[in-house]
């Protein structure tokens, strides 16, 4: 052991200096901590390693896109006539008995060869009609946002469940081993549990970027201060030899096989996260077409044109995310502002993926937790409603110009082809090549999936 340490620097100096590098750092900070590509002189094991899919996919990545606080989708993508119709009438039954109806307070027209509805607030993302499949008949299992937006992330309210990120990551591995597999920009409600990998192995976590005023684009713990490129890979070649021969004498250690795979990641990161992240490359006609520099769009449109050039450079699972969507009063000046910062950057995100060839395997998936009551509260807003919503995917082999099931006449819940979250999980893993039923991992006594003991994969929505 000594002419180990000879060969490097004293023990004690590279334990010393472990406590500010990528000795002691939580596991979170490590997956989010940048490196060099220099290639590690000791082999491993690499978990983040591309796998074949069950069957072959029609989509490489998925591009997840979430709306907290719950948009209401009679004022979005599900249009309701009879809720203009019945303006002030009281609603009947369940979805707000006592409450009156209250028509949207937008105009709709139909787009595209496909005729689809989009209210006047999402002009330019109605352009894309004919590429988006509208999910028009989803429910959830609580109109609570932090259960909700568990149950959309995890497939469980219940438990603490690796997220679908790190399920997809776990099942197809990445593309580009100086990237994380799975990365949240601006993680939006239910803290980390959203993107974590739960008893899935460490490395599988999602890597957080936030923009949030404060923080720029950021991840935590990017830099050493204290130790040069050389200096830190010896770190890293001491503390895997360490960490291997624990693992020799343990035989099977799924959390210190995460660790090693996750201390080499951050090494390689530090070089390939700033290139992706640097938009100084790309066109001033490009950053214009996402609304980049423009108040009010400037801040979506960064993190749709980061997700292209994350998906372009290999990462599985990219998800944005932007919040304010609980209108509880004062419902047309709040989702005016709300669809206004989003419409333009999905569109651009949408035709940029196309004009390169990607949106045919870029699963393209936007949505919140649950939608909003067509009862009217506080005379101009709307309640949370789990019953039914809207979701919609582009690309990815999803059939576009297509509206998946319905709620009722005025948008109270799902009654026809009625598509729950593991549904909708199960049909995401299987654009992906996956099948939902031997996606699992034995933990706890038994053998675990994304969509627990549910999920029907929607076929009708595949082209």
């Amino acid at each position: 052991m000594n002419s180990f340490f000879n060969r490097f620097v004293s023990r004690r100096d590279i334990l010393k200096t472990a406590s500010c590098g990528f000795g002691f750092l939580a596991l979170a900070d490590l997956c989010t901590r940048a490196a060099t590509a220099a290639a590690p002189s000791i082999d491993s094991t690499n978990v983040l390693a591309a796998k074949p899919p069950h069957f072959k996919p029609r989509a490489k990545r998925v591009i997840f896109m979430f709306m907290a606080g719950a948009p209401s989708h009679v004022d979005t993508f599900d249009y309701k006539p009879q809720l203009l119709t019945d303006n002030g009438k009281e609603v009947s039954g369940k979805g707000g008995k006592g409450r009156k109806l209250l028509k949207s307070p937008f105009k709709f027209t139909q787009h595209g060869k496909s005729g689809l509805w989009f209210p006047e607030t999402l002009p330019t993302l109605a352009e894309h009609a004919d590429d988006m499949c509208f999910l028009n008949s989803m429910y959830t299992d609580l109109p609570a946002h932090a259960n909700a937006q568990l149950m959309m992330h995890t497939g469980s309210f219940r438990f603490v469940r690796p997220s679908m990120g790190a399920w997809t990551l776990y099942g197809l591995g990445t593309e580009n081993a100086e990237l994380p597999g799975f990365i949240t920009l601006n993680p939006q409600g239910g803290g980390a549990q959203n993107y974590a990998s739960a008893f899935l192995p460490a490395a599988y976590q999602g890597t957080k970027i936030e923009d949030n005023g404060r923080r720029k684009g950021a991840i935590a713990n990017i830099e050493n201060p204290k130790l040069s490129e050389e200096l830190q890979r010896k770190q890293l070649d001491l503390l895997a030899s360490l960490n291997r021969e624990r693992l020799e004498k343990d035989k099977v250690n799924p959390g210190l096989e995460g660790v090693i795979e996750s201390y080499e990641l951050a090494f390689r990161m530090e070089g390939a996260i700033p290139q992706v992240m640097d938009l100084a490359g790309e066109t001033e006609a490009t950053q214009k077409m996402y609304g980049i520099g423009v108040k009010g769009t400037a801040n979506f449109g960064k993190q749709c044109l980061l997700a292209r050039r994350f998906a372009e450079a290999g990462v599985r699972f990219i998800e944005i995310g932007v919040g304010g969507w609980d209108q509880h009063n004062d419902l047309k000046a709040k989702l005016t502002t709300n669809c206004h910062s989003i419409d333009k950057p999905i569109a651009a995100l949408l035709t940029d993926l196309k004009q390169r060839d990607m949106l045919k395997d870029t699963l393209v998936v936007w949505g919140g937790e649950f939608g909003r009551t067509p009862g009217a509260q506080n005379s101009d807003g709307r309640d949370h409603n789990a019953a039914g919503f809207s979701m919609w995917m582009a690309g990815g082999g999803v059939k576009g110009g297509y509206r998946h099931g319905a709620t009722d006449e005025h948008g109270i819940a799902a009654v026809d082809k009625r598509m729950h979250i593991n549904d909708l999980h199960a049909t995401m893993l299987h654009l992906l090549g996956l099948d939902h039923e031997k996606l699992t991992y034995q933990y706890s006594g038994r053998a675990i999936r994304l969509t627990d003991l549910g999920g029907v994969v929607a076929n009708d929505i595949v082209a």
